[in-house]
Parts: C-alpha cells; structure tokens; sequence
C-alpha cells in the first residue's frame, strides 16, 4: 500500500491511497461500484453512475457524481455529516500483470488534522477492499 498527500495551494490538503488488488480492471470495478460500495463509499447499495446524481449513504455521508469513466476513474463530492464543506474524492483503477491499482485520491481538505483522519479511512479502505477481493480470488 502505498500514500501519498500534501498541502495543494489550489485544493487544500489531499490525501492519496493506492493498493493492488487481485484481478482485472473489469472485475475490480464491478465490485467497487457494486457490493463494495459500503467498503468505501459508505453504508448503501447504490451510486447512480450519472454526472451530477446525488447520492447518500446511511451513515451520512452525501454528495455527487461529478465525472465518470466506467472501468476506470470516478470522481464525487463527498461530505460527512458533521462537515461544512464538500471534498473531492477520485477512485482510479489501473490494470497491470493481471492485477488492479486501485487509487483513492481526495482534495479540498481543510487541515492537516482532515487529512490525517481521511488518510486513516483510506489506508483501512484499502486493506479491506484487498482482503475481500483476495478472498473473492481463491
């Protein structure tokens, strides 16, 4: 696993995870935006695939699409609750020796505690989604 973040003048703090998982960039992608979409996105069972749906989770989470690449990258806004401001979060996967790396990367955090928070939330994401799609592999 491996992360990455910084202060960005025109962004705000980011933060970035990446981890290879087993299988291909289809199957990968499937899964993400399919049964493991409480894994990362939050607790719920869908995310319209559309620029400009709007989505919420269970466990107050809320935002929109605002790109989508299926198979490859997906960018939403994505707010808790208990935040007065919308971040950016991309999900990028890319197939290499018929694995996926998948990348977490999220802008416009406010503070280097934010950051250090997400980087948490991402580096667990990452450990989960791999133990689940090594599982799915065998």
């Amino acid at each position: 696993m491996a992360d990455f973040s910084r202060p960005n003048s025109s962004a705000g703090w980011d933060v970035g995870v990446r981890q290879t998982v087993p299988g291909s960039r289809k199957a990968v992608w499937a899964f993400l935006v399919g049964e493991g979409l409480p894994l990362w996105l939050g607790k719920t069972t869908k995310l319209p695939l559309v620029k400009g749906a709007a989505y919420e989770t269970d466990d107050d989470i809320t935002g929109r699409v605002l790109s989508v690449q299926p198979g490859v990258d997906l960018r939403v806004s994505w707010r808790p609750g208990e935040w007065n401001h919308d971040s950016t979060l991309q999900l990028s996967l890319k197939e290499a020796d018929g694995a996926t790396t998948i990348s977490f990367h999220q802008q416009k955090l406010t503070s280097r505690d934010e950051r250090k928070m997400m980087l948490g939330r991402w580096k667990g994401v990452a450990s989960d989604l791999e133990k689940v799609l090594k599982r799915q592999a065998k």
